[in-house]
């Protein structure tokens, strides 16, 4: 659609260009927010990870233990309930998890080795560990999306709508301002050719 070169068409392109400098600062501010959120979450993920590669590595004795045991342990231990809640973290919804709770199958502690106690306890702080980290998981990449859409955003006001919007407005005032100087020459001229023609007619 062509640009009017007109003053209605100025106040309108100054319009929008205030309206884009008073919406872009809280715009700028929702995307720090959200990437301080994002980083947030990021090192939370690292440090659940951190803490389920600690955990396997501290019991690597026990798990050879379990490669060399003859004991039926399928089905001991299952998650029963998983709850998991949502927040809103400036307009993005992102999951929390609330609780985990287990199953755990009734067997006799006379026919079981010692260490079966230690493995169910073991098996269930894994699991919460590795569902933190699943929910950690999606947290990250709902705000890494986030923080995606809102950055185009800014970069669509402060790299396109900003910058025609100051063109249009210069381009206008330009066209205006030529509009009036060419105005006021052909008003001297026509002042002069009045004046000329008055002075013909006395001089006659």
């Amino acid at each position: 659609m062509a640009l009017a070169l007109n003053k209605t068409a100025l106040k309108q392109q100054r319009d929008k260009l205030m309206m884009y400098k008073r919406f872009l600062p809280s715009l700028d501010l929702k995307r720090q927010q959200l990437l301080v959120d994002y980083q947030q979450s990021k090192s939370l993920l690292a440090s659940t990870e951190h803490d389920i590669a600690e955990l396997l590595d501290s019991q690597s004795g026990l798990f050879s233990l379990l490669g060399a045991s003859e004991q039926e342990l399928a089905d001991l231990v299952r998650i029963k309930e998983l709850v998991v809640k949502e927040e809103n973290v400036l307009g993005v919804r992102l999951p929390v998890l609330d609780e985990v709770r287990f199953r755990v199958k009734e067997y006799s502690m006379l026919a079981r080795p010692f260490w079966v106690d230690f493995l169910l306890e073991l098996v269930q702080t894994v699991a919460k560990l590795r569902v933190r980290r699943d929910i950690q998981q999606r947290r990250v990449s709902r705000l890494s999306d986030a923080v995606r859409r809102i950055t185009q955003r800014v970069n669509l006001f402060e790299k396109v709508l900003i910058p025609q919007a100051e063109k249009d407005i210069q381009r206008i005032k330009i066209h205006l301002a030529d509009s009036e100087r060419a105005a006021v020459v052909r008003s001297k001229l026509a002042k002069a050719k009045q004046n000329l023609s008055e002075l013909t007619t006395r001089t006659v």
